[in-house]
């Protein structure tokens, strides 16, 4: 079946999942032309949106009767299983030739999934998770990266360059998902470097912001160190990004690697010590508050 890009004006798109990182993608599209139809499972989240044109919808089902191409970015793999699949879900709604995107962090064999009961209905499907956290959503520089049919990724293309800069189709289908696997097990080990490498330094009695200035620049710079370092410097632990979101990726990670009789013994300490951090009541601030439950480890009082 032959797909017709997106037009601004004239494609509807329909946006689930109006949190952290959602509101900003949506409202992207909505500033490029293209009316929305929204649903979140606490409306208030949507308003904002609303605000701006956009129509709120009682359920996911509801926001694929009025759209031609639907996003979603929910938690976890249940709550995707539930917009797509569920009786009141996206897929339920949509007509032939719409096209359901995911832009949720979930998994690979999950994605497979809706696209094979999309592809039953003559609906195309994509896994579009994407890195970049709420700076890169509310910049539109997030990367985003896409499994599924290359027509539909095609197609699609013109609102993801509104939301992204860094846009890659990656293969088929579940392929954004195992992507999207690497970027998370690449910021794992990162991310105890960074907080060790800070804690380090304050215990040491340095001036942090001296410090930072001279290692973010250098081979020890990264973009954790970039973006998260400053917010952790000033005790800014609310979220980009969720810690039980991490934790559940991270999971996700290793039962892939299980899959294929690989060892990952970071990933493997990287969650651990961030089941820690959601043992301590952190699970809802950012990935960042990894640093409250090293300090804690070490007798750190600040």
């Amino acid at each position: 079946m032959e797909i017709s890009t997106v037009t601004p004006g004239t494609t509807r798109i329909g946006w689930i999942g109006t949190g952290v990182m959602g509101r900003w993608m949506c409202e992207h599209a909505m500033n490029k032309g293209y009316a929305a139809t929204v649903y979140n499972r606490s409306r208030d989240k949507a308003q904002p949106l609303v605000e701006k044109g956009a129509k709120l919808a009682d359920t996911p089902k509801a926001v694929a009767e009025q759209s031609d191409v639907v996003f979603a970015i929910v938690g976890f793999p249940r709550d995707v299983r539930e917009v797509f699949l569920g009786a009141e879900g996206a897929l339920a709604g949509s007509k032939p030739g719409t096209i359901l995107v995911d832009m949720t962090t979930s998994e690979p064999g999950l994605a497979g999934e809706i696209y094979a009961a999309a592809q039953a209905k003559g609906v195309h499907s994509l896994d579009a998770p994407v890195t970049g956290g709420d700076v890169g959503a509310k910049n539109a520089t997030l990367s985003i990266m896409i499994g599924g049919d290359k027509a539909a990724a095609d197609a699609v293309t013109p609102i993801f360059e509104a939301m992204g800069k860094t846009i890659v189709h990656q293969g088929g289908p579940g392929t954004g998902q195992h992507a999207k696997m690497v970027n998370q097990i690449l910021i794992s080990s990162t991310m105890i470097a960074v907080c060790e490498g800070l804690m380090y330094g304050y215990k040491s009695g340095l001036d942090m912001e001296k410090v930072f200035k001279s290692v973010s620049v250098g081979a020890a710079g990264s973009k954790a160190l970039e973006v998260l370092g400053p917010r952790m410097l000033r005790r800014d632990f609310e979220p980009g990004f969720y810690v039980e979101h991490f934790i559940k990726d991270l999971g996700i990670a290793l039962a892939e690697a299980e899959k294929m009789n690989l060892s990952l013994p970071g990933v493997g300490l990287a969650k651990q010590l961030y089941e820690a951090v959601r043992a301590q009541g952190f699970g809802r601030k950012g990935t960042q508050a990894l640093l409250l439950a090293l300090e804690s480890l070490s007798g750190v009082k600040r």
